[in-house]
């Protein structure tokens, strides 16, 4: 089927490329080619983001593991783009440190119907390629990019192959194409399974769910996961079992590869209530699972390597960069385990960074490491489940300084209040370590644009903020100097984005 990465980038680049026959699950073999023209870019200013308890607890972790158990441009965009475009503070002044995701209005293509949501999942396959494979229908992303052209804005490009949807935050649905769901349907395996056999889909296209390079192991949809549940293994579908039994047996343990573990929990399980992810004589920590943990990440990594090849081969040479987001999983982060990021496929615990190697993937192909959840503070979370949001910026921080590879932020919910923009100012300066003088994230993408944003107080908070971020960690500049001509700007945009906030509500 047509769901592989180089399939999709294929029409994005205009150069044909055959999908590879093989691949982790999620990626389904295909010997389709596909081709467009390529349009080079006027400037080289586009940046693309190629983006279930009790029983269990009477026995330990299993070695071998035990068997699973079943179970025209719009009119209300163009006001509003024209609010952020039309006076000197623009998204252009911030110098490669800010973008404004317009995620809240998508043009279907090619039909009459209005979408409307709220994430930041930029071009959708389910609208750009709904149809059938291999066709694609960029109509209201053309318009929109020719708007931004026109008044000298950069433009952030998300190639999203995945669902909008069912991710913490998200507030509008838009499927993947039908052509997909009917693949999918076919062969169940094609998606990644948990262990009770629900399947997931969105991790059959870009990068993982959400866009980021993750697996599904906390989806929100239907109710099966919950914040701050540890989340569910995502390794049990016939092609992941396959590899596992592979690699169990390269190291002379067949028995280790039957299944995944099957003492680590359900998704709302905390880690104290499992056998594998408990602090004292925990699963994790043994050779199982060490073993266990450094194949299923290394399996995640690999999928990121695979698709970074793709993209860099038809990419390089376009004026563009390739950025790659990581999910910020900071709850449970306080204990020796962190479950919800092994879970996830990020092998991090009290005694192995995760993200170094994340990282060091991303600096081999050159790409952007971009990080969610820069605006939160660790005592806004809830203590109880050792949430650490502040701690997990920096270890991801120092991870990207050790790898040499650019990091790149934006705020994981909508936040409009000072508090939250004096903290992304402060992330994005990257002052963690008392050496980072000369270094600062090198973008980041304000999530999202939306009614809300426009309202009189938010607009203002707004644009002070971007104006600082303009300013950058080094500048001498008076912050009241800076907030008075932020007061300038909303004064003259007053018109423009009350029309927009009216637009965005209808």
């Amino acid at each position: 089927m047509a769901m592989s990465l180089p399939h999709q980038i294929g029409a994005i680049s205009g150069s044909p490329l055959a999908s590879d026959a093989g691949g982790v699950s999620g990626e389904a073999p295909s010997s389709a080619t596909v081709s467009a023209v390529w349009r080079a870019p006027a400037t080289t200013n586009l940046r693309v983001s190629v983006q279930k308890t009790g029983m269990e607890m009477d026995r330990v972790s299993p070695s071998p593991p035990l068997s699973p158990v079943p179970g025209g441009l719009r009119p209300d965009l163009s006001v509003a783009a024209q609010a952020l475009m039309s006076a000197p503070v623009t998204t252009e002044d911030v110098q490669d440190r800010e973008y404004v995701e317009e995620g809240d209005e998508r043009e279907s293509a090619g039909a009459e119907e209005r979408r409307r949501g709220g994430d930041n999942d930029g071009c959708m396959v389910g609208l750009v390629e709904g149809e059938k494979p291999g066709e694609y229908n960029w109509g209201g992303y053309s318009e929109l990019l020719e708007m931004a052209k026109k008044h000298g804005l950069k433009v952030q490009a998300v190639m999203s192959f995945h669902q909008c949807g069912g991710n913490v935050g998200d507030s509008c649905t838009i499927p993947l194409p039908k052509w997909v769901v009917e693949e999918i349907d076919k062969d169940p395996d094609l998606a990644y399974t948990d262990q009770w056999g629900d399947t997931i889909v969105e991790i059959q296209v870009g990068m993982g769910p959400a866009g980021e390079l993750r697996y599904p192991s906390y989806p929100e949809q239907d109710g099966i996961w919950k914040f701050p549940g540890i989340g569910a293994f995502q390794c049990y579908d016939k092609y992941m079992i396959s590899s596992l039994k592979a690699a169990a047996e390269a190291i002379g343990k067949p028995e280790w590869g039957s299944t995944g573990p099957t003492d680590a929990g359900q998704y709302n399980n905390w880690p104290e209530d499992t056998n594998f992810f408990r602090k004292e004589g925990g699963g994790w920590n043994t050779p199982y699972g060490e073993f266990f943990l450094s194949w299923y990440s290394q399996m995640l990594l690999d999928h990121g390597e695979r698709i970074l090849q793709s993209a860099k081969s038809l990419f390089e040479n376009k004026g563009v960069k390739i950025s790659v987001k990581i999910a910020g999983i900071h709850w449970h982060y306080g204990t020796r385990s962190h479950a919800p990021e092994l879970t996830a496929g990020y092998y991090n615990t009290r005694f192995r960074d995760g993200y170094l190697p994340i990282a060091q993937m991303l600096a081999r192909h050159g790409a952007v490491f971009n990080f969610t959840c820069i605006e939160m503070r660790d005592h806004e979370q809830p203590q109880d489940a050792l949430c650490a949001p502040e701690k997990l910026v920096r270890q991801v921080a120092l991870a990207t300084q050790e790898a040499q590879v650019p990091l790149a932020g934006e705020n994981a919910l909508p936040r409009y209040d000072d508090y939250a923009h004096e903290q992304i100012l402060q992330a994005s300066a990257l002052d963690i370590d008392g050496n980072s003088a000369d270094r600062e994230m090198c973008a980041f993408t304000y999530l999202r644009m939306n009614p809300d944003l426009f309202q009189p107080d938010n607009w203002r908070r707004f644009v002070a903020f971007v104006k600082k971020m303009k300013e950058g960690k080094d500048a001498n500049r008076c912050w009241e100097q800076v907030e008075r001509e932020a007061e300038h700007f909303v004064h003259v945009t007053q018109p423009l984005v009350q029309e927009a906030a009216v637009a965005l509500m209808h």
